[in-house]
């Protein structure tokens, strides 16, 4: 009687096994045969868009508060 009881652990945990191994291979197929593949451009010959060539920086006055003292 406790031998039955062993040997029905034995086999859920190689169905176990047995199951994940089979899904880390399939996943692992997957990966390697996905065509999600994009083309690599090497050489970029194009110059930079230069959107303004000059910085202006506001001028600003420098005012004090009165403090009151």
């Amino acid at each position: 009687m406790y031998f039955a009881g062993y040997l029905t652990q034995i086999t859920m945990l190689l169905t176990i096994t047995l199951i994940l191994f089979g899904l880390v291979i399939i996943n692992l197929l997957l990966l390697k045969f996905s065509c999600n593949r994009t083309k690599r451009v090497t050489k970029i010959d194009k110059k930079p868009v230069v959107l303004r060539t000059r910085i202006t920086m506001p001028t600003a006055s420098q005012t004090l508060a009165p403090t009151g003292s």
